[in-house]
């Protein structure tokens, strides 16, 4: 009972990180975006510079009678008289020789020109600011992000094995977006950023992070960790706090394939077994180790793909079909081709097959 107890502890409502404000998670969460050049962002706050001295001007100009000290007939303002009225207003330097007059010329100054006096120095003198703004924007795609992100695959840890895993993701026509990257590497999390990732900065054996990662509403969990213990611990924290996604996890010992299966995982691949098998291969008959690494390939030569069955082909066989049918997924079991089972397709069934990537 102490065990249980202590367990269900680890899932507490109260988690602090995912329940934290937007504005906090800054730096924690990163949500990738187009990189532009300091020349076009220099450009880009010039021009918007520009407009806000013209809307100012403009203001100006339309209730020209209400200013006294312009240069044009009777010291009436004249548009030249606005522009210089704007620019040394915004500008803050003031020189007092054009002056609002009337009570509405003065409500325009106060309600008009003021904040575009603030946006103007926010263009181009607050650095300070302009980070306050970068960091609120931030703050606004992460509490967008948080509220639509469903449906995605969240992988934990960005290693040699998580970047292949996503690399094979990627080239398999899923979307960047539908990708979170948790590690605990910052450097990592750089290199995730890079290839459009949505990145978590974290350790996922907490479950506040995975929550932060949006496990709960994710469709799979790749477990890609450097130890079979986190491997484990990771796998159970991601069953308890979703249950209905697919969870696919990486040991490098055989021994520890049965833990992550107790922890909830539906795959298991033996990192450090796999590899031992293609050495060995590779020592007998190394084209099958090219072969092998053609098929793990999603866009080069050969491809091992999956498709539903087709209407037509319910109650025929696999085997004689055009494409090279390795097996039957049939109500998330897989049945071999050679197995009995696997003659007679039924609806609703999937097919594992070699697919031909064109060149």
């Amino acid at each position: 009972m102490v065990r249980k107890r202590g367990l269900a502890s680890r899932f507490r409502d109260d988690d602090p990180i995912d329940q934290s404000p937007d504005h906090v998670l800054v730096g924690v969460v990163s949500i990738p975006e187009n990189a532009e050049s300091p020349w076009r962002l220099i450009s880009k706050r010039i021009f918007m510079a520009f407009l806000a001295l013209l809307l100012a001007a403009l203001v100006v100009y339309f209730d020209r009678g209400g200013y006294d000290g312009g240069g044009g007939p009777d010291g009436k303002v004249t548009f030249i008289d606005a522009v210089y009225y704007a620019t040394v207003s915004l500008s803050t330097t003031g020189y007092g020789d054009i002056t609002p007059v009337t009570q509405q010329a003065r409500l325009l100054n106060t309600v008009i020109i003021t904040p575009l006096r603030v946006v103007f120095l926010i263009l181009l003198v607050g650095t300070t600011l302009s980070v306050l703004t970068e960091q609120s924007r931030q703050a606004f795609k992460i509490q967008r992000w948080r509220s639509f992100v469903r449906n995605h695959t969240v992988v934990v840890g960005y290693g040699t094995k998580g970047r292949s895993a996503t690399a094979a993701m990627l080239a398999d026509d899923t979307s960047p977006d539908d990708i979170v990257v948790v590690d605990t590497d910052p450097q990592a999390l750089k290199a995730a950023a890079a290839r459009g990732l949505v990145t978590v900065q974290g350790s996922a054996t907490r479950s506040d992070v995975l929550k932060l990662a949006g496990v709960t509403r994710a469709a799979a969990v790749v477990v890609a960790t450097n130890s079979d213990d986190t491997a484990v611990l990771v796998t159970l924290t991601a069953r308890e706090l979703a249950p209905n996604a697919k969870i696919v996890a990486t040991v490098r010992e055989s021994d520890n394939r049965h833990l992550l299966k107790q922890s909830g995982a539906d795959s298991v691949v033996v990192s450090a077994e796999t590899t031992g098998r293609l050495l060995g291969l590779a020592t007998i008959t190394p084209t099958v180790v090219g072969i092998m690494e053609d098929l793990l390939t999603p866009d080069e030569g050969f491809s091992i793909s999956e498709r539903r069955v087709e209407e037509s082909e319910v109650g025929g066989s696999p085997r004689h079909l055009t494409e090279l049918v390795l097996g039957v997924v049939r109500k998330g079991q897989l049945i071999k081709v050679n197995e009995p089972e696997a003659d007679a397709l039924e609806s609703g069934d999937r097919l594992l097959y070699i697919r031909m990537i064109a060149g």
